[in-house]
């Protein structure tokens, strides 16, 4: 691992761990009409950071990409449900959930061949 990716991979660390403690420390009541949004802003981050993970072991890893792919997606989410739920289209919510859960399907998929991939290599390095 290079020495820039142990670099963000600590900052990435801190940040997490200064995340929790500031859940913890300042707990925060999530209201029943916010809980949509949040939760499918979650799944929007959540494939990103697949997405992230499927782009490093392909080696074409960019932070910039990865960020503003982080942030306009959960955006761009909560926003569909917003608007789905200001016109009365509360499917919405379902359909934007859908279009993240094959997203992270396919980066799952790809994550896992890629793992395959590497233990057939060393498995064959063994026999010989």
């Amino acid at each position: 691992m290079g020495r820039k990716a142990m670099e963000f991979m600590w900052i990435s660390l801190a940040a997490i761990a200064v995340g929790i403690i500031l859940g913890i420390w300042m707990p925060y009541i999530l209201t029943p009409n916010m809980a949509p949004y949040v939760a499918i802003a979650i799944v929007a981050a959540l494939d990103s950071v697949l997405g992230g993970i499927a782009a490093y072991i392909k080696k074409n890893f960019n932070i910039t990409v990865f960020f503003t792919g982080l942030f306009s997606n959960a955006l761009l989410a909560v926003g569909f449900v917003y608007i789905g739920n200001i016109i009365g289209i509360d499917i919405m919510l379902i359909a934007v959930v859908v279009v993240f859960a094959l997203r992270m399907f396919k980066n799952l998929a790809t994550i896992r061949y890629a793992i395959l991939e590497k233990y057939k290599k060393i498995e064959k390095n063994e026999e010989n």
